[in-house]
């Protein structure tokens, strides 16, 4: 037997602690288990090592005792000998996982572990990547430092990431175990904002304590701007407050000091303060706008409460709940109190007021209750509250308000539908109020009465025969806001109804398919509640009018059959990049009868020394008369359009030939009335649609009067061609607009996209709809603040033309009107840096004059972006200077300065 040497036993222990101790140059990874993490933490094994001089003959019982085996002897126990570890109680309760690109030391005695090259180190949901990395076993306490170049700059940082917290720092040292940490010049981002600090302390998952700290939305290493603060406390992704703040530019502090700092980090919603922005008007003086507190009531409601005051006394209140429920409803309210005072007490144009003013929207989605909708968009108030609006000269001239709440119902696998609404509008300059309460409406799908519910083949003509029916009732009152007295409410009571019932019948075609024919049959029936007699009055010289109510009724009927086709006509090229050019030819011919049902109720006055008109007594109901005459005749109309196939030399293959179309459609339409005693052929209608080279809008509009005129510009019987040079009528209206817009391409594809990916998340967001709309009317009141540097230049090219005749205020007879303007809006970027843009600039040919022009200059600052506007010319005058912040929590962090002028 081999005899054992202490010697070799020694050789062995020197060959351990060279192997433990030395660096390798190559990657290394490792686990250290909680159980049984490595040699540093095992627990010394208490048993005492048997002396070598012993070891041969240290089991003599067994080797000498051959009687007891084991298969015979009963009494013989076979046992496993099991031991267990004591834990300690400061041990971590997860695995902790290392690795380094470069390499590790692990030092026995120190119990620590020191990693190089590109680390990483993983504890729970904690992941650490650094330079270099130390891990000391005994304190659980993990520390990273940075990598610095040969002139002590930094190059490479520590990057610490857990479920809340993502932060680069420096340096930093973090306990495993208490999950505290201490950091040196930590950067943060937190929502929109980049929090810099010198000095940071983690005292707990989500709360950090720091000193020197900079806030800030922009993202740089040495950012343009920040709000600095001594002493700071955040809570990750929520809120952090700070103690005396004060901003600082390009490292210039600001010498304006605030003595407490919050800053609202969560995402989302959260209640809180409405900043105020500062304002100036002449007729109200200076004043806070926008004052108030946001609060989030609950998961589907929120309000806000703010105000504006000004220094002559003015003030309002606005109180803004809106409410939304996912996949179900959304809507808001809105209820506004002013208190206007322009100039001061004692002034010959001193001016108090209080008005009020109520708005609410609401909508449901389609898919919460099939079948069934509820909307509501009302605007009511004072008639001058939008006159009294302060810096705000487009809302000041908005005179026509209306309201509109609707429920419409359908039934499932039935033809009916129901819709009910109540309906206002109202005029702020005539003070006249019109509200409809219930406007309803009631119809029936087309139904085949005749057709079998089991019928089989082809079914017959008069299976194909199908009935609806369209009936609306109204209700209206009309009042003043001036004079509102009940009795006076019931006598403008209006209420009326009509009816009709469509009936058609589907005709199988003719000539062998080419040709599909309609016919149709239509009744209506309408219910009037009040008729009208007016007279001229000789001695007032004035028309009185006569108004009889109680139940009147009127109707009508027509009869029609069209017929209708389509022609097509290609010519191929050869040896030609165009392949052919399609003639598509719909003509549509229909022939028409109405009898006359209403002539009793027209009748001849006159209402005006010498001339005598023809009129109907219901003119001015709320369901007016049909027409007087009889119509029996003809119509035609004539729809072509023409597509052209080319060979493009990009692309081989069936993907070289490439369609378009050169005309979108062109045509005319006209016809004739057989029973009419005099000028039988309607008028000429023209129309042409194009779109040129896939940029160029063209449409056009003309009517031809086929008839000649006398000398009062008045028509009389007697065809255009006629008696002189042919001509296809007189040209009585024509109009003429091209349109185009040119952008070029965005500077970085990568950029546009993320915008548009943006912009369509917040549109298809419903907890965003409130606040989509505030920003929408933000962007509309400050569009400079909006620009877009990634597009280098955009322009807008609109043309118009318009051809009238008018009858002369004398009736002496008719008057030529020919107006023409041109309009365009666009941008480019003058630098990287600096864009010019105009808009609404609009030139009008006739008065050589511009009607509108507006123009900014916009300066891009990384973070921040100026803008200067000016509106020179039109009704609304104005000069703006506004610097603000890009970030939008900081929108109202801005300088504005505003100056507004009328020229009415």
């Amino acid at each position: 037997m081999y005899k054992f040497r202490s010697i070799y036993f020694l050789y062995g222990i020197l060959t351990a602690a060279i192997l433990f101790t030395q660096t390798w140059k190559t990657a290394a990874n490792g686990i250290l288990s909680s159980h049984f993490r490595s040699p540093l933490t095992l627990i010394t094994d208490t048993i005492k090592p048997i002396p070598g001089k012993d070891s041969i003959n240290r089991l003599p019982a067994v080797a000498n005792d051959t009687t007891r085996l084991p298969g015979r002897d009963s009494s013989f126990k076979e046992t496993t000998d099991t031991f267990s570890l004591k834990i300690s109680k400061d041990s971590l309760d997860a695995p902790l996982k290392y690795a380094a690109e470069d390499s590790a030391v692990i030092l026995i005695v120190e119990k620590k572990i020191i990693l190089y090259g590109k680390t990483k180190t993983d504890y729970k949901d904690i992941s650490l990547t650094a330079p270099k990395v130390i891990v000391d076993q005994q304190t659980q306490v993990v520390t990273a430092v940075n990598k610095k170049d040969s002139t002590g700059k930094v190059i490479e940082t520590a990057h610490f990431k857990s479920k809340d917290s993502d932060f680069t720092s420096d340096t930093i040292q973090y306990n495993f175990k208490t999950q505290v940490g201490l950091t040196k010049n930590t950067y943060t981002m937190q929502g929109e904002f980049l929090v810099i600090a010198e000095k940071a302390k983690k005292v707990s998952e989500n709360v950090t304590f720091a000193s020197k700290a900079t806030f800030t939305t922009c993202i740089l290493d040495e950012p343009h701007f920040g709000i600095k603060t001594n002493k700071m406390k955040v809570i990750n992704q929520k809120l952090a407050v700070s103690g005396p703040a004060h901003l600082e530019f390009e490292g210039v502090p600001i010498p304006l000091y605030l003595p407490f700092g919050f800053y609202p980090l969560s995402q989302g919603r959260h209640s809180g303060l409405l900043p105020p922005r500062f304002a100036n008007n002449e007729q109200f003086g200076l004043g806070l706008e926008g004052l108030g507190y946001y609060k989030v009531i609950s998961e589907y409601w929120d309000a806000r409460v703010y105000g504006n005051i000004y220094s002559y006394g003015g003030w309002s209140v606005n109180v803004n709940p809106t409410y939304r429920k996912r996949y179900r409803y959304s809507g808001a309210f809105n209820i506004s109190v002013q208190n206007t005072r322009q100039n001061f007490k004692g002034d010959p144009d001193f001016f108090n007021n209080k008005s009020y003013f109520l708005t609410w929207s609401h909508s449901v989605d389609g898919k919460a209750r099939p079948g069934t909708s509820f909307s509501a968009n009302v605007n009511a108030g004072s008639t001058k509250f939008n006159q009294l609006v302060p810096n705000s000269n487009q809302v000041n001239f908005q005179n026509q308000l209306g309201s509109s709440i609707t429920y419409s119902k359908t039934w499932a696998g039935k033809p009916y539908n129901l819709s009910l609404s109540a309906n206002h509008n109202q005029n702020s300059t005539t003070r006249l109020i019109n509200v409809s309460l219930p406007d309803a409406g009631f119809s029936v799908s087309t139904l085949y009465p005749f057709q079998g519910k089991n019928s089989a083949g082809s079914p017959k003509w008069y299976e194909k025969l199908g009935v609806g029916y369209n009936g609306n009732f109204r209700n209206q009152v009309s009042f003043y806001d001036t004079a509102f007295k009940l009795k006076s409410l019931i006598d403008t009571l209006q209420w009326g109804a009509q009816h009709s019932f469509p009936i058609t019948l589907s005709l199988p075609p003719i000539m062998g398919g080419a040709v599909i024919v309609a016919p149709s049959v239509s009744y209506s029936q309408v219910w009037i509640a009040q008729k009208f007699r007016r007279k001229w009055n000789t001695a007032t010289q004035k028309a009185d009018t006569t108004i009889t109510k109680g139940f009147f009724t009127d109707h009508q009927a027509t009869f029609s059959i069209s017929f209708n086709t389509a022609i097509f006509g290609t010519y191929q090229f050869k040896k030609s990049r165009v392949v052919a050019i399609r003639h598509v030819i719909r003509p549509s011919l229909s022939f028409n009868y109405k009898p006359d049902l209403s002539k009793q109720h027209f009748y001849t006055d006159t209402i005006s020394p010498g001339f005598a008109y023809r009129m109907s007594e219901y003119e001015g109901a709320l369901y007016s008369g049909f027409g007087e005459g009889r119509t029996g005749g003809i119509g035609f109309q004539l729809d072509n359009n023409l597509e052209m196939k080319w060979r493009s030399k990009k692309d081989t293959g069936m993907e070289a030939i490439k369609k378009v179309k050169l005309i979108d459609g062109y045509g005319l339409s006209t016809g004739y009335n057989f029973l009419r005693d005099s000028l039988k052929l309607d008028l000429f209608n023209l129309y042409l649609r194009a779109t040129l080279f896939e940029k160029i809008s063209i449409t056009a509009n003309a009517i031809l009067d086929p008839y000649q005129t006398d000398a009062n510009g008045v028509d009389i019987d007697k065809f255009a061609w006629q008696g002189g040079k042919f001509k296809l009528g007189r040209l009585s209206y024509g109009s003429i607009s091209m349109s185009t817009s040119l952008r070029s391409k965005p500077k970085d594809a990568k950029k546009e996209a993320e915008r548009k990916k943006r912009t369509e998340q917040q549109l298809n967001d419903p907890n965003l709809i409130g606040d989509q709309q505030r920003l929408l009317d933000y962007m509309q009141q400050n569009p400079s603040e909006f620009v877009d540097f990634n597009v280098p230049w955009q322009l807008n090219i609109g043309y118009s033309l318009y051809f009238s005749t008018r009858l002369k205020p004398d009736l002496s007879g008719f008057r030529k009107e020919v107006t023409s303007s041109i309009n365009f809006s666009g941008s480019f970027n003058l630098t990287p840096k600096w864009n010019f843009s105009v808009s609404n600039v609009n030139y009008d040919f006739t008065t050589k004059q511009i009607q509108t022009f507006s123009m900014s200059i916009n300066r891009e600052m990384h973070c921040w972006q100026l803008s200067i506007n000016v509106t020179p010319v039109g009704l609304y005058r104005s000069f703006n200077f506004s610097i603000s912040p890009k970030a939008s929590v900081l929108q109202d962090l801005k300088i504005n300065r505003t100056r507004s002028f009328t020229n009415f």
